[in-house]
């Protein structure tokens, strides 16, 4: 590994220090035995997922309604608030995210839902609902 590695005895030692090194300086690798966890800040995290956004597909049903699909969650909803839709779908996307970190060791460990975590860590740093609705594009 290429990055600078803190022994986790020397973080207790100085933890002060530590946590000023991560959120003014840069990210942390700290060993602890064989177990290695990397430290990064808020903002770090947050600049990090940037990039990273929802795109939702949307189809018109015979009975009027729109059914949105999302590529990176497979989540779908059907609605026929037209106006509303990227709400509601944005809460569906924190419902998802609130579950997704409760069973954290069960979502994370399944191959087809590791992919999501950047997305779910996304949403749940977001501020609100409005936040996650604008990372939506559809």
């Amino acid at each position: 590994m290429f990055m600078q590695t803190i022994n986790a005895t020397d973080v207790r030692r100085e933890f002060s220090q530590f946590i000023d090194t991560v959120v003014r300086e840069k990210p942390v690798v700290v060993k602890r035995n064989r177990d290695y966890i990397l430290s990064i800040s808020l903002e770090q995290t947050v600049n990090l997922l940037a990039n990273y956004r929802f795109h939702m597909n949307l189809f018109s049903e015979e009975n009027g309604s729109i059914t949105a699909s999302l590529n990176e969650l497979d989540l779908i909803i059907n609605t026929t608030d037209r106006n509303n839709l990227k709400n509601l779908m944005a809460q569906e996307i924190l419902d998802y995210a609130e579950d997704y970190f409760e069973q954290f060791s069960l979502y994370y460990n399944s191959t087809n839902r590791q992919k999501q975590f950047p997305y779910v860590l996304k949403a749940i740093l977001a501020d609100n609902l409005e936040e996650i609705a604008g990372f939506i594009d559809a």
